[in-house]
């Protein structure tokens, strides 16, 4: 297997990850190719498919192996334990990505320390979480600010609960508040040096349920024990609901064997390095993805 790895197009933390990654495959004598296009290279190894900034250039690594039908491998921040454990799968992110998890055992996620607060319903506020629209999990879809308007009529079928509109940390919308009634835009307090918003764990404290297509909030949210509203790209599916009409009476599933599931998804750099999840990820390649 000859596998491609663009590092270059990687955001500002994603260093140390590409750094042990590329010293796993050196140590397993695996065929590298560095930042270089090259049609007999088996698999491509990219940062994120959010095509902005530092990592546009990886749309055009995307299209090109797409083309040719072969895979990808998307390394990117965790969810889990942002910014300490970090995601590697094939194809995608979150739940459109494969990431060799099938096999799985309840040994690693209490490995993460995160307690699953107990399901609750004492905020009173919806909160509907943004994306950014220069993601490919975003793309083909109607604009941003159409999408939160179109939630904002769902949920006012069924009830009058305030809303609370949250955008990507680097991604505003344009809502008009006014044509809507208690509808507020709250931009998420943004940390440059963590490169993350730092007060959305604060504001769950007083929320209803979150509305969420498939980013990471919503995996905070189902930690905190807060209902989700998501689509079937949010790694949150099996444990959320899927229907707006549903939003006063919304599912509370058992969540450990979620759990177990979703911390092989997730893995520390050092973990990286040794080999942990490419073990598991190599084998899936030639299984299914690589003829």
């Amino acid at each position: 297997m000859k596998i491609a790895v663009f590092s270059e197009y990687g955001s500002v933390n994603s260093k140390p990850v590409f750094d042990a990654f590329i010293t796993c495959l050196q140590e397993k004598n695996e065929n590298i190719v560095l930042n270089k296009y090259d049609e007999s290279c088996d698999v491509a190894v990219i940062w994120s498919v959010l095509w902005s900034g530092r990592m546009q250039q990886n749309k055009k690594v995307w299209d090109f192996f797409k083309k040719q039908n072969k895979p990808v491998v998307v390394l990117e921040v965790g969810g889990i334990k942002r910014n300490v454990t970090w995601k590697m799968g094939i194809n995608g992110i979150n739940r459109d990505a494969d990431f060799a998890n099938n096999l799985y055992d309840n040994q690693r996620w209490p490995l993460f320390d995160i307690k699953l607060t107990p399901w609750k319903q004492t905020g009173d506020t919806i909160v509907i979480c943004g994306q950014h629209e220069a993601s490919h999990q975003w793309q083909g879809k109607q604009p941003m600010s159409s999408w939160i308007e179109s939630q904002i009529q769902q949920i006012r079928t069924h009830t009058d609960k305030p809303i609370i509109i949250r955008p990507h940390p680097r991604h505003n919308v344009s809502v008009n508040e006014q044509k809507f009634k208690n509808v507020n835009i709250k931009k998420p307090t943004f940390d440059n040096t963590t490169y993350d918003d730092t007060d959305f764990k604060e504001s769950l404290k007083s929320t209803w349920a979150v509305i969420n297509h498939s980013s990471n909030p919503a995996l905070e949210s189902v930690f905190s024990g807060i209902p989700v509203f998501v689509s079937a790209s949010s790694l949150c599916y099996d444990v959320g609901g899927h229907d707006i009409s549903n939003i006063l009476k919304p599912a509370m599933p058992e969540r450990i064997e979620w759990a177990n599931k979703l911390a092989y998804t997730e893995w520390t750099v050092d973990e990286i390095r040794q080999g942990t999840p490419w073990i598991r990820i190599r084998e899936r390649l030639l299984e299914k993805y690589i003829k």
